[in-house]
């Protein structure tokens, strides 16, 4: 996935020191579970904000199924929140903004100063993907509207578009965008999955405003922080969390606190958060439906090595190739991945249009989770259209009839 981040350059530290802790393939599982907020007593009391706090992340997309990927996050961990109080949370009383981690994140207000690295970075490198004709000009017009009438739209400041294809930005657009980038403008909302600008002078607490973090410093934090919300991760994972090099992981390990570990089965050093291994993971596995963005499962590799799953979004691929559906939602139940569905709404009708369960024992969990859903969403039914295997869609049906659905 090209995302077009800017990248710095950051001195690689020296060998890994020798792993003194070895973890089984399930424990180091359940650490990830508990991490993740997926094992164990949710944070009911910290509610959405605090989940946000604890993941340091959580992706947006444009598509919307059930709901919205950033609504189907809480939701995993926490029931059915109720959907305007997720906007809520994340957008009132600036606990939050949006910006370029993992991909188009709502990340903790807290976290502003750890990404001044990449503002910089963008700010050295002069454009992201378009280039503006009247840069100076251009982007004082914004500042303007935005210091003169407060936070504003694309649509409000001009338009998104020069009227050709999507990629074809406006003058103003391209300016907006490139202030967000390099952190004049933050987004502080989504309106109508619109995104709503403001200058971050005003947005951000004068405490965070600054951005007087080195990259060292930023990229140290921001591992930290992967490694806390990952409990037990690889470098790659560690990088993956919010799209950094490798090498940039490499040079701030030491400085981060995490612990080196041998995980059995993986093939290579695992980095594991010191408070995860403090106490064994127990308490209730939550049975749900993950969205395919849900940072549980973003990372396909991760997700190959923790649970043997191998999960792909077919949202992107040719119909007729699809093998899961549109937007296949996996199946967590007992901790493990033992299914997926891929749904829609009809009315008030959740329709499972593929629904694959990987033994007899996913079918009660399965049904379940579909009726939570449904019940989340307002729907007062459920329908399967196709299950895999198809012997057990007449015990599926029976447990769905059993739970009122």
């Amino acid at each position: 996935m090209t995302t077009g981040l800017p990248t710095t350059t950051v001195p690689t530290a020296g060998p890994s020191p020798t792993p003194r802790i070895s973890l089984s393939a399930d424990e180091a599982r359940r650490i990830a579970l508990r991490a993740q907020g997926l094992l164990g007593a949710p944070e009911r009391r910290a509610g959405v904000r605090g989940m946000l706090r604890r993941l340091g992340a959580v992706q947006l997309d444009t598509i919307s199924v059930l709901a919205r990927s950033h609504e189907l996050v809480p939701y995993a961990r926490l029931g059915p929140v109720g959907r305007r109080a997720v906007e809520s949370a994340y957008w009132t009383d600036a606990h939050s903004f949006e910006y370029w981690s993992h991909a188009a994140c709502v990340l903790p207000i807290e976290e502003w100063p750890h990404f001044a690295f990449r503002r910089r970075a963008f700010r050295a490198r002069g454009h992201r993907w378009h280039q503006m004709k009247d840069r100076e000009g251009s982007c004082a017009a914004v500042r303007d509207r935005l210091a003169a009438e407060g936070p504003l739209t694309t649509a409000e400041l001009g338009g998104g578009r020069n009227g050709g294809e999507w990629w074809d930005w406006s003058e103003s657009k391209i300016a907006v965008e490139w202030l967000l980038d390099i952190g004049e403008v933050v987004v502080t909302e989504r309106r109508g999955w619109k995104r709503v600008y403001d200058l971050a002078e005003r947005a951000v607490p004068e405490a965070l405003l600054h951005d007087t973090l080195d990259d060292h410093e930023c990229l140290r934090r921001l591992v930290a922080q992967a490694g806390s919300a990952l409990g037990v991760a690889t470098r790659a994972d560690l990088a993956d969390y919010h799209r950094l090099k490798g090498e940039q992981v490499e040079a701030v390990l030491p400085d981060t606190g995490l612990v080196p570990v041998e995980v059995r089965g993986w093939p290579r050093t695992g980095w594991a958060d010191p408070a995860a291994l403090e106490s064994t993971p127990r308490g209730r596995h939550r049975t749900t439906l993950l969205s395919p963005f849900d940072s549980l499962i973003w990372d396909r590799p991760r997700t190959e090595r923790l649970f043997g799953f191998t999960h792909r979004l077919e949202a992107y691929v040719p119909k007729p190739k699809r093998v899961h559906g549109y937007f296949a939602m996996p199946l967590l139940a007992g901790g493990k991945l033992v299914g997926r569905v891929d749904p829609a709404r009809e009315g008030t009708t959740l329709v499972a249009r593929q629904l694959s369960l990987d033994s007899a024992k996913a079918v009660e969990p399965m049904a379940r989770a579909l009726c939570e859903a449904a019940e989340w969403v307002g729907c007062d039914a459920v329908r399967v259209e196709r299950c895999a295997p198809e012997e057990l869609r007449p015990r599926l049906r029976a447990t769905l009839d059993a739970l009122g659905l």
